[in-house]
């Protein structure tokens, strides 16, 4: 459903978060970093499930693409709904990390490829799910 609770948020400035999960999930998967996944789990917490203005990742990419003039508001819903994946996604990187297993590195190759999606073309697949979602459900 769309959120018009919350302020719109910047899609450019989601594309520089796209751009830090990616690099997490890649620190994960590639490196002896895998704490790193504590950023993403956190992260998507503070943006998907409390709010993404209260972010201050978010609030730094969004000052720096309107200082750029490349401002593009959307409803926060379905950039929320992402964020709440990326949250999950994440808080299993942390736990299966913490307990020795390998599970983890499934949901951080799922974010390395969805988050290069979107950071190298702007589609959001879970934006994409989340408006499907509202389309099938509201008809």
């Amino acid at each position: 459903m769309l959120r018009f609770d919350i302020a719109p948020v910047d899609s450019n400035a989601y594309r520089l978060v796209a751009t830090v999960s990616f690099s997490v999930a890649a620190l994960y998967l590639f490196t002896s970093f895998q704490w790193a996944s504590l950023i993403l789990a956190v992260g998507g917490f503070i943006r998907g499930f409390i709010s993404p203005h209260k972010c201050p990742s978010y609030k730094l990419f969004e000052t720096i693409m309107a200082r750029l003039g490349r401002v593009k508001k959307v409803n926060a819903g379905s950039k929320m709904f992402a964020d709440k994946i990326a949250a999950v996604a994440g808080t299993v990187m942390v736990v299966t990390w913490l307990m020795g297993s390998s599970i983890g590195t499934i949901p951080a190759i799922a974010i390395l490829i969805f988050a290069f999606l979107d950071l190298s073309t702007g589609f959001c697949a879970a934006c994409w799910a989340y408006a499907a979602w509202y389309r099938f459900h509201s008809a």
